[in-house]
Order: structure tokens, then sequence, then C-alpha cells
């Protein structure tokens, strides 16, 4: 009767041990639909087919992203992967443009403290976003389906829509457009005369109670288990790789680097900004033709 006191006792001290130690490692690959740029105009020049096709291409580069997720049983740190920048590459407008579609920096979680830490680099200046964690009330479904071996449930839930999230922007509907054209006696319109950002996104998600953990990719979490895909209508994020309590631990600690604001803090500057650049596009756009380089 000792002896098997004495193990269960061992057993239970094993598991709740291997819970402390518990560590994985998810990579996740990002696919957002990149915008139609037909029928638009750069500046004052209209946008050629040649123009068109090479602007599509390159969004379609940017929007295609890799991420680590490292996660044990109540934080994780969410980071692109790093890749060798294309030479001529502009470093600051990259990392500007990233962080506004889902990159840059690295994302931290404690879904036990309800908290994020994401370090953001905006106009050369380098922001430690602090904020609670959005409460997402979500929609447990009976629909399953397998993802990489993993057995997984459907959720479903709404969400506000991001307005500094470039990810988010939406085409609008082909009766607002002809409107934009009637007002303004035009064809062709500017980049953000076609497009808008909704005020709320359905967003689905995929999880496995398989690996019973609280988290999931940038700032999805709260259903029971990992989340292995996410899909807004627009963007798809989906699990390609696990490794469960690997022999290396990552160090999944927040960011310190910038100074500390809160999320609205940080949207309120770069929405400042985005309106900046708006009025000064429309300056020239409404002003004389500028002569072409030759």
């Amino acid at each position: 009767m000792k002896k098997l006191s004495y193990l269960l006792l061992i057993f239970a001290f094993t598991q709740v041990h291997a819970q402390k130690d518990f560590q994985g490692m998810a990579v996740y690959e990002s696919k957002t639909q990149p915008p139609k740029f037909e029928g638009m105009r750069a500046g004052n020049r209209d946008i050629t087919p040649e123009m068109q096709k090479s602007m599509e291409e390159r969004m379609k580069q940017m929007l295609e992203k890799t991420f680590i997720l490292n996660f044990d049983k109540t934080a994780s740190i969410y980071k692109e992967e790093e890749k060798l920048e294309t030479p001529g590459q502009q470093g600051g407008f990259r990392v500007m443009m990233s962080s506004m579609m889902g990159g840059g920096g690295t994302f931290y979680k404690d879904v036990k403290a309800k908290s994020y830490t994401v370090d953001k680099e905006f106009m050369g200046k380098e922001f430690l976003v602090v904020d609670s964690l959005p409460k997402l009330n979500w929609k447990l479904e009976q629909e399953t389906k397998q993802i990489g071996g993993y057995n997984c449930f459907k959720a479903s839930a709404v969400k506000e829509a991001s307005k500094t999230d470039f990810r988010n922007f939406r085409p609008k509907n082909n009766d607002k457009k002809d409107e934009a054209k009637k007002t303004s006696g035009e064809t062709k319109t500017n980049f953000e005369d076609n497009f808008e950002i909704p005020k709320e996104i359905t967003v689905t998600a995929w999880y496995t109670p398989e690996i019973p953990v609280n988290q999931g990719p940038e700032n999805y979490w709260g259903l029971p288990g990992l989340i292995l895909e996410v899909n807004d209508g627009k963007t798809v994020i989906l699990c390609s790789k696990i490794v469960l309590n690997a022999k290396e631990k990552a160090e999944i600690k927040p960011s310190k680097k910038g100074k500390v604001v809160s999320q609205k803090e940080y949207d309120e500057t770069v929405i400042k900004k985005m309106e900046e650049f708006r009025e000064m596009s429309r300056g020239r756009t409404s002003g004389p033709a500028m002569p072409m380089g030759r």
C-alpha cells in the first residue's frame, strides 16, 4: 500500500512538473488577398497594365508572411520569421509597411493577466504598445476538420476592425464606386477612393483541444485549445508545423524597447500620419501635372 501511494505521489509530481515546463512552437503561414489596382491613379498618372502587374506582385509578396509562435501554459511570443532583404529594398519603409500588415515586432500575450505587449516601429520612432487582450465572444460550433493530423473544432466571432491594419481594407461596392466617379467627374480614382475599412469583421477559427492552451496567432486567444487556423474573409493564417516540448526552450518574455503607449494612443498617431499623407497626395493630384523624368 505504501509503495502504491509512493508511486502515485511520484506520478502526480511528474505531471505537475511537466505542465510547469510545457512549451510548444507553431509555425503559421499568413496570406492576404492583395488589392486590385485596375482603373486607379498614382498621383497625377494613370496606372498602366505593366505598373498594375508590378504593384500587385510586390503587394502579394508583402502580404505573404511566415510567423513563429512560441507558447507555454500562460504566455506566448509571436514574431515574423526573419528573411534576407531584397537588394535595394528600403529598410525603413519595409518596416513601416510590415507593421501595418500584421508583421514587425514581437507580439507577447499573457492570457493569465489578459494583457499583451508589442513593439512597433513607425515613421522612425519605436513604440511599445501595452494593453488588455481583446475579448472575443467566440461561438463554439460542432463542425470539425483535421489540420496537420490534429482534430480541430470550428469557432466564430465578430470583432472590431483595426483602422491601422492595412489588411482590413475592403473594396467598396459598385454603387459607391459609381457614385464617387459621378461626384468627381472622373473615370479614374485614387487608391483610397476604391477601398474602405468596415466597422466589424467576422472571424472563423479552428482550434484543437489536443493542445489544451489558450493561445493562437496574433492577438487571437480564448478558445479551449491552440488555434491552428484563422480566416477573416481576406486574410488566412494557417499553422504548418507544431513542435511540442523541444529540448531547447525559447525565452517567452515581452519586449521592453520603445515608448510605452496604449493601443488607442498608437492608433491615433498612425491615423494622424495617414491623414497627413492623404492630404498631401490629394494636393499633388489636384495640382498641375509634374513633368516626368527622362
